[in-house]
């Protein structure tokens, strides 16, 4: 049996997780959704084969980089790959998120091509 790859999109913006929900599931994921920081803790204790999330840093509740500070601190999900996939282009949050945990970083707009290709190299490492 072929494992499925499980990724969760993290975002307020309902027509960006469509955008990349439509993306992952045309790479073969399983994709989750949550639309901020503290849904996505909840979503993972009920999923916790999550391999990828794509996080976007601006959100309501729970943003961000406080989700991935919270989920760093967790040592079950230390193998989730997370890619910061945000608006927020100012270095020194580029390098917090790197710094808190944050496997890549994509800004928004984006296109397919630039996210697959992230991807691939996140989960196959070349």
């Amino acid at each position: 049996m072929i494992r499925m790859k499980k990724a969760m999109v993290v975002d307020d913006s309902n027509a960006i997780r469509q955008i990349e929900r439509k993306y992952l599931e045309e790479m073969g994921f399983e994709v989750l959704e949550a639309e901020n920081g503290e849904e996505a803790l909840k979503v993972l204790n009920e999923h916790p084969d999550v391999q990828l999330i794509l996080l976007d840093w601006h959100m309501p509740v729970m943003n961000g980089y406080e989700f991935l500070v919270k989920l760093r601190s967790n040592p079950k999900w230390s193998n989730i790959k997370v890619m910061m996939v945000t608006t927020e282009n100012q270095q020194k949050s580029v390098i917090d998120a790197i710094l808190a945990g944050a496997n890549e970083y994509l800004m928004k707009p984006f296109d397919k091509e630039m996210l697959e290709t992230k991807i691939k190299f996140l989960l196959e490492g070349f």
